[in-house]
């Protein structure tokens, strides 16, 4: 039964995710200044480094508060 709410609450977190990505581009949530973008001719490569932190931080906060609610 746990790790079933942990699935359901995971999949409404990427659906909220999903809807609100408009409104997190237009805020520069992608394209903060620590994340890495090179481009050559026919070449792209992006780094999402301080996206990567930032997500993981907020990922971590909220496991957290789901945890010491349960």
């Amino acid at each position: 039964m746990e790790v079933s709410r942990i699935l359901i609450g995971l999949g409404l977190l990427l659906v909220l995710v999903g809807l609100l990505w408009p409104v997190l581009a237009k805020l520069g949530f992608g394209r903060l200044p620590g994340d890495v973008l090179i481009q050559r001719d026919g070449f792209s490569l992006y780094v999402p480094l301080a996206t990567s932190i930032l997500v993981s931080l907020i990922l971590s906060l909220v496991l957290w508060v789901v945890n010491r609610w349960s």
